[in-house]
């Protein structure tokens, strides 16, 4: 009776499928040895995104900060400033230099790309342990 759900969810947007599959590739189906094994969601809209946010699906979100029309940092603020609890967002960039950006858009994490394999998995896994770790108080039956 621990989880409602098996494996924790990551919500990965972007509009284009190859960004999707890169963010997901590089974090693995395994991000750390003690952490269980992680279910994607995917998403290519940003009403999918809020709708996922909305219904609680996901634990961890990973926005992608060059999706079109709407990128990942200003979806990032809006679940930030809406969303009644926000899951954790990592938000992926083009450059370090626009990691001013994920501050402003309220992200916990940054990745920039091209992603490092190793880099993503352990900020992934570092978000979604402090991200279950609140989980496992008593929640609504939900």
């Amino acid at each position: 009776m621990s989880h409602s759900r098996p494996n924790p969810t990551v919500l990965v947007y972007s509009h284009r499928q190859q960004v999707r599959e890169e963010i997901i590739f590089a974090i693995g189906r395994r991000p750390s040895p003690d952490l269980p094994r992680v279910d994607f969601l995917e998403c290519s809209s940003v009403a999918d995104v809020l709708m996922a946010i909305d219904a609680r699906q996901a634990d961890v979100v990973i926005l992608d900060g060059e999706a079109q029309p709407t990128g990942g940092m200003g979806i990032s603020r809006q679940i930030h400033n809406e969303a009644a609890e926000p899951p954790p967002v990592i938000l992926a960039v083009k450059r370090a230099a626009d990691r001013w950006l994920a501050t402003w858009s309220k992200a916990e994490e940054v990745l920039i790309f091209p992603l490092d394999p190793v880099t993503a998995a352990e900020t992934v896994a570092s978000v979604l342990r402090r991200a279950l770790s609140t989980d496992i108080a008593p929640a609504g039956q939900g």
